[in-house]
């Protein structure tokens, strides 16, 4: 056994593992929890040190996947299974607190889309993760981070930075703070119409990337959605619209040349086949109406996001170099206009699909 093993095998010994702990190793490419792969002589397991950082109440957090595991578990769907502690808690409390998952054995998980088929069974992934949570009641979970997508919010909290600028940055990006200010009365919809009861209060996963769904390795089939941890009550428009803005751009998030970044309408017809076909039988007709207004919203938002932090001076998103995140905000500012530019025919893909 390793020093390594060493370190981290007391840790381990305090859950209800199967067999006897052999290795445990670093895993995964994930940036906010640690993650360590532990090796019994009986089966494999996930050990995560959570992040109290960036989630601080480990305890809400963590009722929030075990509700929704629970639940789709009884629905006969794959998911993540959380392994209790010996004394049969959900995590491991300490100086570091610590849980642990069943390792689903012969899946993938992919940062980009090879290929559109792989970014429709994503899209078929995240709507069937959204149906079977249906009938759930969103109200009775957690807000692990509270407002995620109040836009306008979002929008007062880019204003500030913007009367502030703390760094003088303002001068340098009077292009994307006009674009953002000019389309003010885009960004309340959605707040709007969970406030009104006009869009039904959904559970919602929060970070819809491609990298977040274990794909089957022979077959390239969605198995199972994972990190759960920003799992919480929402409108299925942000779930749908986060997926878009990561995968239907044709270039990547914090790419300089903005001749290479375009919204694809391509890649957002493979992805609104696998969703809609998955949620015809529960999405309302005002959800499916916004849809196309999801992908455009959680773009902006993104958009105003790191716009906000470059005027701050780069105090939340981590960047690599002095124009990173005003580069990033100028990615998403052109897709977000692109898409609002294309609502008509985002419209119809919809409608050809579920009508």
């Amino acid at each position: 056994m390793t020093d390594y093993t060493k370190e981290y095998k007391e840790v381990a010994e305090r859950f209800a593992l199967l067999g006897e702990v052999q290795t445990i190793c670093p895993y995964g490419e994930g940036h906010i929890n640690v993650t360590y792969l532990v090796t019994t002589d009986r089966k494999r397991y996930i050990m995560q040190k959570m992040n109290t950082s960036v989630f601080p109440d480990s305890e809400k957090l963590m009722k929030n996947i075990c509700a929704v595991t629970e639940y789709l578990k009884a629905r006969g769907a794959e998911t993540l299974s959380v392994v209790p502690t010996k004394e049969g808690d959900p995590f491991l409390k300490g100086d570091a607190n610590w849980r642990v998952y069943d390792f689903i054995e012969d899946t993938v998980t992919y940062q980009t889309a090879p290929n559109e088929e792989v970014f429709s069974n994503s899209g078929r992934a995240f709507g069937e993760f959204q149906n079977d949570l249906s009938g759930f009641d969103a109200s009775v979970l957690f807000d692990i981070i509270p407002k995620f997508h109040d836009t306008p919010k979002r929008f007062r909290d880019f204003k500030a930075a913007l009367a502030a600028d703390v760094c003088g940055r303002a001068k340098d990006c009077e292009k994307e703070i006009s674009f953002l200010l000019a389309h003010e009365e885009t960004y309340g919809a959605a707040v709007e119409g969970l406030a009104d009861g006009t869009l039904p209060l959904r559970v919602t996963h929060n970070d819809t990337k491609l990298n977040n769904i274990l794909m089957d390795a022979k077959t390239n089939r969605a198995r199972a959605v994972i990190d759960l941890d920003t799992v919480m009550p929402g409108s299925m428009i942000f779930d749908f619209g986060d997926s878009i803005r990561f995968g239907a751009s044709t270039a990547a998030e914090d790419e300089r040349d903005l001749s290479k970044v375009h919204f694809s309408l391509k890649l957002f017809r493979a992805y609104a086949e696998g969703y809609c076909s998955a949620v015809k039988g529960s999405i309302t007709p005002r959800e499916k109406e916004l849809l196309p207004y999801g992908a455009y919203l959680m773009t902006a938002e993104c958009g105003m996001r790191f716009l906000a932090d470059y005027l701050a001076g780069d105090t939340y998103f981590a960047n690599k170099y002095e124009e990173h995140n005003l580069v990033r905000a100028r990615t998403q500012l052109k897709l977000a206009e692109e898409m609002k530019n294309s609502f008509q025919e985002m419209a119809k893909i919809i409608s050809e699909i579920i009508d």
